[in-house]
């Protein structure tokens, strides 16, 4: 049987990829022939192989290393057979047509010759999962220690690798700026300068609301409206506002900023919005969707000045069961712009009376009320690891590295914008069932969460996966006092079983698809972030003729369209994350440079030949390697892998999921392409594996240079808001 589908490598194992096929579980991929010269992101033909030959997922970690086997497969072939396959058995094919090519332009560097003077190259991508590229130039000597870019050309049947052509040379290898460089061309991040026919497009200053503006919006200036957001955040997108009504109930409001004003259709800064989707938060800068004049001043909802919004306003009851929805243009004015700490010390001072402070009350009471009808409902709450940075103040370097820590404010403020994004997708979906730009949220097929059932059984708990409701009991039930965090790793793992949410217009699929598993809910959209994400833009064109507030066009009803840019919208999202996670692994690699740290750490997966470590200090992730098929590896010892467990045992030590390790971690600079953090085992000690501990003077001095360093300049990567 034959299918279409995306090819996707595995990140884990370059020998092992799978086909995302629409309406069904992924296809597993082994070996080179059965990838059949598939490039990552390419659209393939896909043929199922017989029920009989249908394999696991291999329990092993792979990594392409620096030697070029010419075009033989016998050493990949031999790697495949002698890995300890997942008795978990998939729908298993190989590819048999590249239906579409999704090759670009790649960063990375030349690999060295051996042979002299010789003008035939390999390149190694930055992007593990993009293959070997073989190249031809003279200029090798030159590039030796330059990040290059190479385009792909084609890729003979009987080559192990593409062929290709040398384009430009970038800077030095290692060089932040380079470095960064590297990350945004990787990721098809638009980074360039706004173009002066966008700036054209912007209101010229100074800009003051008119009388016209006045009589066209309902005035909210007299509410005591704040925002609450992450330290240092400038692109303040919402605020809300709370009071208590006569009969006993509450009105809630919800205050977005009125981006669609500034932004009018088919203007060019409504073409260069559209294209780059989303802003991109990396560590050290924001990379704005739309000039700062708009991001960081007009649309942003700073404490007293006057803005325009689009406000979500309900009456709500206090068990915060919604009574009735409105949607309006307004002019606010907000009270306070507070950071997440700041709220959460205002509603905890008794002494705090203000309007602003009551305010907050409210809502935190109706958020638990909101939050808690969600989880009775099914829905989620997973667990990721995010960090923060403290930065040189004059070299921009990183000195100090944290997981962030999330407050009840947090969790206030999220529920807010789940429940206003709800209400428009309900309205816009009312008034536009073809074509409303709406966010679903797959339900992952039941093999995705092999895992995490395999996990829990170890711990001693059963999960149920059947249904998203007996996935989040199952869940909350999975705790121990005296480990605490044993749940928050299960909820990680629980995290990567997860599908991808995406966009998509309304008239495309069938109504039943619409349900976003992860919250639980028929129907969702995006309508509280116009500033960073070009879905909310949509989302407010639509709720704006819906409400008679602005007329329609062409493109704004058309199905197909806004099924295109959906599209746009899903791969710009996708590798602005991807993006984001490469700047926190950037900055992580300078931070460690010439230091060693012992830390502890927890077990996340055990594989055949390696385990991963979850390090929660600084909500970083490692490989410790047991065995060979890796240059890191420590050493020839004896580990036994037990694949159902899972274990892994070296004589009297047996290493298990979830145990807590102490690991030195380092910064591996072997492979100066792909530097990464290595990890070595400290305690439990095992003779002729485990490292003496860190000297404790070493981790002395380096925390004196910490503290003699630090200004506390916190990154922008604080600047990221909820996402859901």
């Amino acid at each position: 049987k034959m299918m279409q589908g995306a090819f996707f490598l595995s990140r884990t194992n370059f020998l092992e990829g799978s086909v995302l096929v629409e309406g069904r579980e992924p296809i597993l991929l082994q070996g080179i022939e059965a990838m059949n010269r598939a490039v990552d992101g390419d659209t393939v033909a896909v043929q199922l192989l017989e029920k009989e030959d249908w394999t696991g997922p291999s329990e092993v970690v792979l990594e392409d290393d620096g030697y070029d086997p010419g075009d033989t497969l016998d050493k990949d072939n031999k790697l495949m057979e002698t890995a300890v396959k997942s008795k978990d058995v998939q729908s298993t094919g190989r590819v048999v047509g590249i239906v579409r090519r999704k090759w670009r332009q790649y960063c990375g560097m030349l690999q060295p010759n051996p042979v002299q003077g010789s003008t035939r190259h390999i390149f190694v991508a930055a992007e593990k999962k993009i293959p070997k590229v073989r190249i031809e130039t003279r200029q090798a000597d030159k590039l030796a220690d330059q990040r290059i870019i190479v385009a792909i050309d084609s890729w003979p049947r009987t080559s192990r690798y593409p062929v290709g052509h040398f384009v430009k040379a970038l800077g030095k290898i290692g060089d932040k700026a380079t470095e960064n460089q590297v990350l945004l061309l990787e990721h098809d991040i638009p980074h360039s300068s706004f173009s002066e026919a966008v700036l054209d497009c912007l209101p010229s200053l100074p800009w003051t609301i008119t009388s016209q503006d006045k009589l066209a919006r309902v005035d909210c200036r007299h509410l005591d409206i704040c925002s609450v957001d992450p330290p240092g955040c400038t692109d303040i997108d919402d605020a809300l506002h709370a009071i208590s009504l006569p009969n006993g109930n509450y009105q809630v409001g919800v205050h977005i900023a009125d981006v669609s004003h500034f932004i009018r259709p088919g203007t060019p800064i409504d073409l260069e919005a559209a294209d780059r989707s989303t802003s991109v938060y990396l560590t050290d800068r924001r990379i704005d969707m739309v000039p700062e004049l708009l991001s960081s001043n007009l649309c942003s909802l700073r404490g007293g000045v006057e803005r325009f919004a689009f406000s979500c306003v309900w009456e709500m009851t206090p068990q915060a069961k919604i009574v009735s929805t409105k949607f309006h243009k307004s002019i606010i004015r907000s009270r306070l712009a507070m950071t997440y700490e700041e709220a959460q010390n205002k509603i905890d001072d008794p002494n705090d009376q203000s309007a602003t402070a009551a305010s907050l009350r409210i809502l935190l009471s109706l958020s638990r009320a909101l939050k808690n009808r969600r989880t009775d409902n099914g829905a989620l709450v997973l667990a990721s690891s995010e960090v923060r940075f403290n930065v040189d103040s004059e070299t921009a370097d990183p000195v100090d590295v944290q997981a962030k820590v999330a407050r009840e404010t947090n969790s206030m403020v999220e529920e807010f914008m789940l429940a206003a994004n709800i209400s428009s997708a309900q309205r816009i979906y009312a008034e536009f069932p073809d074509c409303a730009m709406l966010r679903r949220h797959p339900a992952p097929p039941p093999s995705n969460f092999d895992p995490l059932v395999k996990a829990a059984r170890q711990q001693g708990y059963s999960v149920e996966v059947d249904t998203g409701k007996q996935l989040a009991d199952s869940l909350n039930l999975a705790t121990e006092a005296k480990r605490p965090y044993m749940n928050t790793m299960l909820r990680m793992i629980a995290t990567r079983c997860m599908m991808q949410a995406v966009y998509f217009a309304s008239g495309t699929i069938e109504e039943p698809l619409f349900r976003h598993y992860g919250l639980a809910c028929p129907i969702y959209t995006h309508f509280t972030s116009p500033i960073r994400r070009y879905a909310d833009v949509i989302v407010h064109r639509l709720l704006a003729v819906s409400i008679g507030a602005d007329s329609t066009y062409a493109n704004l009803v058309d199905k197909k369209h806004t099924q295109k840019v959906a599209e746009n919208i899903n791969y710009r999202h996708r590798m602005a994350q991807y993006a984001s996670r490469a700047s926190v692994n950037l900055y992580t690699h300078i931070y460690f440079r010439g230091r060693k740290r012992d830390e502890t750490g927890y077990v996340l997966f055990i594989r055949q030949n390696a385990v991963q470590v979850l390090i929660p200090k600084y909500g970083l992730e490692g490989t410790l390697f047991l065995r060979s098929n890796s240059k890191t590896a420590q050493s020839n010892l004896e580990w036994v892998f037990d694949e159902e467990e899972p274990s892994q045992t070296c004589g009297e030590v047996k290493v298990t999921l979830f145990m807590k390790l102490v690991v030195q971690v380092f910064l591996d600079t072997t492979d100066v392409q792909h530097e990464k953090l290595a990890l070595r085992l400290v305690d439990p000690c095992i003779e002729g594996f485990s490292v003496p501990p860190t000297p404790a003077l070493e981790e002395e001095k380096e925390v004196e240079k910490v503290e003699g360093k630090r200004e506390g300049a916190e990154s922008t990567q604080s600047n990221k808001k909820l996402k859901t």
